[in-house]
């Protein structure tokens, strides 16, 4: 489709809302303007009421994909992170092989440019043996650098302090980090495991990965950075402790920043007596207090990005027992009216969810015309409708493989009208799109 007007829509751009029409051509926003009069494009959109944004940019997910088809695929993840109004992502390395070597990184990126309906990119994993091979990455072709400082699957552990300071000293890139302290979790779960024996309850998640386990190792991280002088973006904080280690104020020229999730904004240890091993994720969703920390960091942008970490299992797989139950969650096709419920609430105002969930994610990652509503730029779109009443998120179907969400019992006041990737429509009217292909985002070698 090589034209698409939107009209009447309220965009939320940059801080400012004005009411406007925006003509897509050729995959980019041609124009921006109060009324855009002498134009026949193919599909013309009326959104009177609705919020248009720029598409939201998940920093973070999981999409299994090689090695856990059973849990997710980029084809499913994708489907369902665009029917939410996510319309780029950067997905993980830790999946079966891991993205360790340059090899595996292209087999990903050929994967997602023949399935994916979103736009894509990959961060690049660490290990204590490949360590040559992330200095030598050319930073345009990686969204980032991952390390897990914290409890990971296989090989992917980096905890050596040797090998920490020699990555954090040689990256030529963002460097992202997993921040728990594994030796603090494993005796907190040998004490679980002397009082509970196999039956550790999902409540206990929260001690066992408790905040101290997150502040001893994020400390770390960014002690190291400061010594080293490392672009560092440290994933998913939870506690309120942690916030004290990141300056508040604008993103730009900072060196160290700060991301937080949407299931540890939405959700805290009360939540555990409902939803069990549903909720259980790394790092744990804490407290009240911890929570409400997290969303006031947002406001003085202590905390720069929201992302959301979707990381599906198998419901099978999260009724198992707490040792062997894997922590996850999906959550890309609900995020955005999730936190439009924090709009609702007055906890965020929709230019600042906006600057949270698109703006500063593209220029943390230096992505290239995208998390903007300007001319010239790549049409990533969402409409978001205000509906009459709230609809419970149990009348709508599941498109993440795994088929079930957290959010089940929830009713949300807004829901995602229409999404347009790279200028081509993928959701529209409650329905996916055929023939929608995500791009391969572009990152600037020159990040600040």
């Amino acid at each position: 489709m090589s034209q698409v007007i939107i009209r009447n829509a309220r965009l939320v751009n940059e801080g400012a809302i004005q009411e406007a029409d925006v003509l897509v051509a050729h995959g980019r926003i041609e124009k921006i303007g109060r009324s855009i009069a002498g134009v026949n494009a193919p599909l013309e959109i009326d959104a009177r009421g609705q919020w248009l944004l720029p598409g939201m940019i998940d920093d973070q997910v999981h999409f299994r994909e090689p090695g856990a088809a059973h849990k997710g695929t980029m084809a499913s993840e994708s489907r369902a992170a665009v029917a939410g109004g996510i319309t780029s992502f950067m997905d993980m390395p830790n999946t079966n092989p891991a993205t360790l070597d340059l090899a595996a990184l292209h087999d990903k990126k050929a994967r997602a440019a023949s399935t994916s309906v979103a736009n894509y990119g990959f961060h690049f994993g660490v290990s204590k043996d490949n360590l040559d091979t992330v200095a030598a990455l050319d930073p345009r072709e990686v969204a980032g650098v991952k390390v897990f400082m914290g409890a990971s699957t296989g090989d992917m552990l980096v905890d050596d302090p040797r090998v920490l300071e020699r990555l954090f000293a040689s990256v030529p890139t963002i460097l992202l980090a997993h921040c728990e302290h594994t030796p603090s979790i494993l005796a907190n779960e040998a004490r679980m495991r002397e009082r509970y024996g196999d039956f550790i309850p999902p409540a206990m998640h929260p001690i066992i990965r408790d905040a101290d386990a997150c502040l001893r190792s994020s400390s770390l991280a960014v002690q190291l950075a400061k010594q080293f002088g490392t672009r560092l973006h440290v994933l998913h904080l939870t506690t309120a402790q942690e916030l004290r280690l990141f300056e508040a104020g604008p993103l730009q020229g900072k060196q160290i920043t700060a991301e937080v999730c949407a299931h540890h904004l939405l959700f805290d240890d009360r939540d555990y007596a409902r939803l069990g091993h549903l909720i259980k994720c790394n790092p744990a969703i804490k407290t009240q207090q911890d929570r409400d920390a997290l969303r006031q960091a947002l406001l003085c942008d202590r905390i720069d990005v929201i992302g959301t970490d979707h990381a599906p299992h198998t419901l099978a797989e999260k009724q198992r027992p707490y040792a062997s139950a894997p922590s996850g969650l999906p959550l890309v096709q609900h995020t955005l009216p999730a936190l439009f419920e924090l709009v609702e609430e007055g906890v965020l105002t929709v230019a600042q969810l906006v600057r949270k969930t698109s703006h500063a994610v593209a220029d943390l990652f230096a992505i290239e015309a995208r998390g903007y509503l300007r001319e010239g730029y790549w049409a990533d779109l969402t409409l978001i409708e205000r509906l009459p009443e709230p609809r419970a998120v149990s009348l709508d179907p599941v498109l993440a493989h795994c088929q079930w969400t957290p959010f089940v019992h929830h009713r949300f006041q807004h829901r995602v009208a229409t999404t347009l990737v790279s200028g081509q429509l993928a959701w529209h009217e409650g329905r996916l799109v055929e023939g929608c292909q995500g791009l391969p985002l572009a990152f600037n070698a020159r990040r600040g």
